[in-house]
């Protein structure tokens, strides 16, 4: 990206660390990882033994104590890159509901074996089969019996389940038709897969268009202790709002530097390739695609810093967290289409990395929670509208 406009912030320092380690892990990495559909541990364990999928947790429990957009600052600078920070991401964003809602016996318990990398908390299970986007609908039931819960019920899209120690479960405590508000009578809890699995937990691998380490997830009576709550029983729908709202945050930085990734690629090639005696750059059907793809990707990024200003400050920042994610998202998306047009057939093979990464920024366009939610929102805030969950 050009330096007069390249994106300043405080965290110089730990975007040029990330680009120096993703140096070690170059294309044909993750290209083979693709090929054979595997997950990239030792991309993961050199993020972990480097601290940086530690950065949000608070140095008296061993992290960094930094706040949210350091974590964005290094997911975008991965993707920028060539690489795919959803292998591990959700280590980050699982932060902000543990963090804010976990008492200080469950921080004491977690935190610090998570910061060393002991434990892995990559797994969120709330997505349902028959719920989709609706998370109020969920029907995965966590029982109450003395000093546990047994859970019964199927959870879907739960990425990373297969390489995590940990997960953050969204179940319903008490029937829906008994509450006043469709998001109460949900609550959180952590829990530990290696207890549960083989003792009611079972996870099936989902094949996907892009190398995703998605399960589907089946509990049958499983066994969770009462002390794994988080937070309070019955609103647990409010308690993850803060993680969902980090997630998207997140994500939307994800896509930032996917696309700049795509312009950057588009641009060198049109500098580069040369047909009828010059180079294709200097074909305005080239060029403004790209300028156009950069124009879009510029304006993402800054409701991404803003949604980042606001839920560092404590403010309600559900609706341009939403907002950040689906701008960012459609800036990736089109930066992807453009890139392939520039390449041509070229953009279709392996040896050029856009086909990964077309697949892997395409997942983030499926954004229905994000369009909901802004509607949601704006309903509410701006017309006056009742809340709808």
């Amino acid at each position: 990206m050009p330096d007069e406009i390249e994106t300043t912030d405080d965290y110089a320092d730990i975007r040029e660390a990330v680009r120096k380690l993703c140096r070690d892990f170059a294309d044909e990495y993750w290209r083979e990882r693709d090929r054979t559909k595997t997950y990239p541990s030792e991309f993961v364990a050199a993020l972990t033994d480097a601290g940086f999928l530690a950065v949000l947790i608070p140095e008296d429990y061993g992290g960094a104590g930094l706040p949210l957009s350091a974590a964005a600052a290094i997911l975008e600078e991965i993707h920028h890159a060539g690489g795919n920070g959803a292998a591990c991401h959700a280590q980050m964003y699982t932060m902000g509901t543990l963090l804010r809602h976990g008492s200080h016996a469950q921080k004491s318990r977690f935190l610090p074996a998570i910061a060393s990398g002991k434990l892995r908390l990559q797994a969120f299970g709330v997505t349902e089969p028959s719920s989709g986007s609706d998370t109020t609908a969920i029907t995965t039931y966590a029982e109450k019996r003395g000093d546990h819960y047994l859970v019964s019920g199927q959870k879907i899209w739960t990425s990373r389940a297969e390489h995590s120690d940990l997960m953050l479960l969204l179940a319903r405590t008490s029937p829906r038709s008994d509450q006043a508000r469709r998001s109460d009578g949900l609550s959180v809890f952590v829990v530990d897969m290696r207890e549960a699995l083989g003792n009611g937990l079972e996870l099936r691998p989902i094949r996907t268009l892009m190398n995703h380490a998605t399960t589907e997830v089946f509990f049958d009576g499983v066994r969770i202790p009462a002390e794994n709550l988080i937070g309070d029983e019955g609103k647990g729908f409010r308690h993850i709002l803060s993680g969902m709202n980090a997630e998207r945050i997140l994500i939307a930085a994800e896509c930032i530097g996917d696309a700049k990734w795509f312009i950057d690629k588009a641009t060198h090639y049109a500098n580069d390739r040369v047909v009828f005696g010059r180079p294709i750059g200097q074909n305005q059907g080239i060029q403004f695609p790209i300028a156009r793809a950069f124009a879009d990707m510029r304006a993402a990024e800054l409701m991404v810093r803003e949604a980042t200003r606001r839920y560092e400050a404590g403010a309600d920042a559900g609706a341009e967290a939403n907002m950040a994610k689906l701008l960012a998202a459609d800036a990736s998306n089109q930066a992807a289409n453009m890139c392939i047009q520039t390449f041509g057939g070229f953009g279709f093979a392996e040896e050029y990395d856009i086909e990964r990464k077309f697949r892997e920024t395409r997942l983030y366009q499926v954004a229905p929670v994000s369009t909901n939610l802004i509607l949601a929102h704006l309903a509410e805030h701006v017309l006056g509208l009742p809340r709808s969950y």
